[in-house]
């Protein structure tokens, strides 16, 4: 490939030009971790795998790529995969909501483990969820900052 093109008008996954971007997640149970972020935020599965193949997501406007841990292989020959230590967390999703009561009841209606309620803070409301692996998603709205 001589050139990359970023700056197309629509995105798939998988990519027949330019780039898409995924979330990779490493889970201990794929469909399980597949069918919460369905039933939760309600992601589309596109792919549940076969045998040791991830799953691929559609959640919004984001791809998400879940797979189970491993050793070190080939193309990262000094690096394992694990899901993480639900108290050491280095990333995290960030979802931003227009009414984050409302994704609050929702969420929690179905089945979301929220650390908190939404709390404000430093010019947004937020809180965050813990889904079946450890990660934490941070859901926040602003109060009065704006993008763009």
């Amino acid at each position: 490939m001589s050139s990359v093109q970023v700056e197309q008008k629509s995105y798939e996954m998988p990519p027949r030009e330019g780039i898409s971007i995924a979330h990779f997640l490493t889970v201990a149970d794929i469909e399980r971790s597949a069918r919460y972020y369905e039933k939760v935020f309600g992601a589309r599965i596109l792919s549940l795998g076969d045998g040791n193949a991830p799953a691929y997501l559609q959640l919004a406007n984001i791809w998400m790529i879940l797979n189970v841990g491993g050793g070190p292989t080939p193309d990262k020959p000094t690096v394992t995969l694990s899901v993480p230590d639900p108290d050491h967390i280095n990333s995290f999703m960030n979802f931003r909501v227009a009414d984050i009561q409302a994704c609050y009841e929702l969420w929690k209606s179905r089945g979301a483990e929220f650390i908190t309620e939404p709390i404000p803070k430093y010019g947004e409301i937020r809180c965050y969820i813990r889904d079946p692996d450890g990660y934490i998603i941070e859901v926040g709205q602003s109060t009065d900052l704006k993008y763009g």
